[in-house]
């Protein structure tokens, strides 16, 4: 399946969840629904992925989580926040870099209207 393919139907998930819920709940709320929306949308979906470090040749597990992993292709993050911040956007990044992905992305379900919480970043 291709990127566009995938990230369309992930932010068309997206948008149902939230069409569905509204702004106002935790994170995993949302990542609940919309991994359950991308299973029916026929997505491998994985989350919660451990995500590891490499520092000098060393594999460091460091703690850090996808919160979604798309047909092993796409990583999503989810927010609840005011605001997406530059801190987020290079946390997606830096993960895209540490999979050597290209895709990923950063949805924000607190805002009134979706597509304004939706950031697609490319690597």
């Amino acid at each position: 399946m291709e990127l566009n393919e995938i990230s369309g139907k992930v932010i068309g998930g997206a948008i149902e969840v939230h069409r569905q819920l509204g702004p106002g709940l935790l994170e995993s709320a949302y990542e609940s629904c919309l991994r359950h929306e991308l299973h029916q949308r026929g997505l491998h979906v994985e989350s919660q992925v451990a995500q590891p470090v490499y520092y000098k040749g060393l594999k460091l597990e460091c703690g850090y989580r996808l919160d979604l992993l798309v047909e092993n292709q796409v990583i999503v993050e989810l927010k609840a926040v005011e605001a997406i911040q530059p801190i987020h956007e290079a946390q997606l990044l830096t993960y895209l870099k540490l999979r050597n992905l290209h895709l990923g992305l950063l949805i924000n379900f607190n805002v009134p209207i979706l597509k304004n919480g939706i950031k697609r970043l490319i690597l």
